[in-house]
């Protein structure tokens, strides 16, 4: 009979079901040297967020088919390394949606009744009725920053309380906005607008400090703001000053930069902050919930089915998986990319397999290359079993095209973008050992690996321009790796592709778009 460990804490409904197949263990609180003592004798790890599985964990888990781990985040597991041993990892993306979506509503709602502070004033004996007037909701304008799951229960609700609905997400459709029954906008526009504010989206480097003393500053004196996603998207420093100076009226945050909350002049504000201590997923049913469905998983997976929600590579057999992997990061690695370059909302998504790979399997690399093009938007939200789901939620349309004609190299994958802001392809290929190369950019033969910061520009074939490219970024003190050229017709249109060593600085793209002969320019983040 299979074996589970369970190392964190779990609702008892999680392993009732594990023990319809298994033998469960529950030993919480194990120390890393302790766990990896143990863990070979397991067939199956359940965690929460207490436990870290690295590579010397999942090394010494010999016999481990799958890690559960019963929430969202996956951070504190290894993937690429439980990958690479064929071990399947899950999660559990939905199972807080509902606890999340309502404690937004909650916050707004207590924001603005002040009942937090009203409460706290009766238990003092007092009776002031004067110093808790609020605002009606009612008839307000809500601006959605995300309109992902957690973002369009919030806005189904708040539609039912008579708000009017604003929306910003990049990679949601009109039609798909407008089944919601929300305005796509303009993010500056949603600032400007909007009465409430709620924040429903991953932190990546763009959206860092999203909210700060510029996009405060564009908010009505009235503007409150709800963070219930994820610490780091408001600069709190610029937040508590703007609350200090009545630029806006109130704030309520679940998710702080640093947690637990240390010192911080939120903590010296009155009844325009609510502040709470990471309560979005902290209600009895999400805590049932995820642990059934991580349960639930688990068992399929010991039984031989295949997972639901798997965050690496999820319902392939060891030699489909040998076969199709290194295409399927291909896929990946090229969705990520044009999805990029396109920059704006994706709505058709044109994938072409050439040369050999066209007798291939087509949809686990359709998958992958779906799971590349959202990445920027969902992260570790999207994997190769709901991403099919979340590109049609988004209205993204997918063609599928073969042409065993083109025999460029052995086989190649194109994938073409065409979005709110244009048109733009790749095509790439797996040479030597198996290494990704891309061989095409919006039309214009290159042949370079990908690298993690990359510059694309489309310039005039002319000369000197390579050269005043690259004085440009040495003055800002950016180190070129490798750049090519690729070009149709001599002194024509061209493609620049350089691999930079880090992002580029703030401001830099502008610059380059300023120089003579260059007509665009792109970064990408691999």
């Amino acid at each position: 009979m299979s074996k589970v460990l369970v190392s964190d804490p779990i609702d008892q409904a999680g392993i009732d079901i594990l023990s319809q197949v298994a033998t469960v263990n529950v030993k919480t609180g194990l120390k890393p040297a302790e766990l990896i003592e143990i863990i070979g004798e397991y067939d199956a790890l359940m965690i929460r967020s207490g436990t870290r599985v690295t590579q010397e964990v999942i090394e010494a888990g010999t016999q481990l088919k799958i890690i559960g781990r019963a929430g969202v985040g996956v951070d504190n597991v290894d993937v690429p390394a439980a990958t690479r041993r064929g071990i399947v990892v899950v999660n559990s993306p939905e199972g807080n949606t509902i606890a999340a979506a309502e404690h937004a509503l909650a916050m707004i709602l207590a924001l603005s009744r002040h009942i937090p502070d009203a409460n706290a004033s009766v238990k003092r004996g007092a009776w002031d009725r004067n110093s808790f007037i609020g605002a009606e909701v009612y008839k307000k304008t809500l601006g959605i920053v995300g309109l992902g799951k957690i973002g369009s229960h919030v806005a189904s609700v708040a539609k039912a309380m008579g708000m009017k609905l604003l929306a910003y997400d990049p990679f949601i459709s009109t039609d798909r906005s407008e089944q919601i029954g929300c305005q796509l906008v303009e993010l500056d526009l949603l600032f400007q607008q909007a009465d409430y504010i709620t924040l429903h989206i991953p932190k990546t480097p763009e959206t860092t400090h999203l909210i700060n003393a510029v996009t405060l500053a564009k908010m009505k004196p009235t503007a409150r703001i709800v963070n219930c996603a994820r610490g780091g998207l408001i600069d709190e420093v610029a937040l508590a000053a703007a609350l200090k100076a009545g630029k806006i009226a109130g704030a309520a945050l679940d998710v702080f930069e640093s947690e637990p909350l240390g010192e911080s002049e939120l903590r010296s504000l009155g009844k325009e902050v609510i502040l709470t201590p990471h309560l979005g997923a902290s209600t009895a049913e999400a805590q049932v919930n995820v642990a059934i469905d991580v349960a639930e998983q688990i068992r399929d997976v010991l039984l031989g089915l295949p997972a639901r929600s798997a965050v690496n590579i999820p319902g392939l057999g060891p030699d489909v998986l040998e076969e199709l992997k290194p295409y399927m990061q291909l896929a990946e690695t090229l969705g990520n990319l044009v999805g990029q370059l396109a920059g704006g909302r994706v709505e058709v998504l044109n994938i072409r397999l050439q040369g050999a790979l066209a007798t291939n399997k087509s949809q686990p690399l359709i998958v992958a290359a779906l799971k590349g093009l959202l990445y920027q938007a969902l992260r570790e939200r999207v994997n190769y079993v709901n991403a099919s789901i979340e590109a049609k939620e988004r209205g993204i349309r997918v063609i599928e095209t073969r042409d065993a004609s083109i025999r460029d190299y052995a086989g190649t994958l194109h994938l073409e973008a065409t979005g709110t802001l244009g048109t733009h392809s790749v095509t790439g290929a797996l040479l030597g050992e198996k290494e990704i190369h891309l061989t095409d950019v919006d039309g214009f033969p290159i042949n370079v690996p990908p690298s993690k910061y990359m510059l694309f520009t489309l310039h005039r074939d002319m000369p000197g321009i390579i050269g005043k490219l690259g004085s440009l970024l040495g003055s800002f003190n950016v180190n070129i790796a490798s750049m090519q050229v690729g070009r149709k017709i001599v002194r024509g249109d061209a493609v620049m592709a350089l691999s930079i060593d880090d992002p580029l600085p703030e401001g830099i793209l502008d610059e380059i778009i300023k120089v003579s002969g260059i007509r665009d320019a792109y970064t990408v983040t691999l």
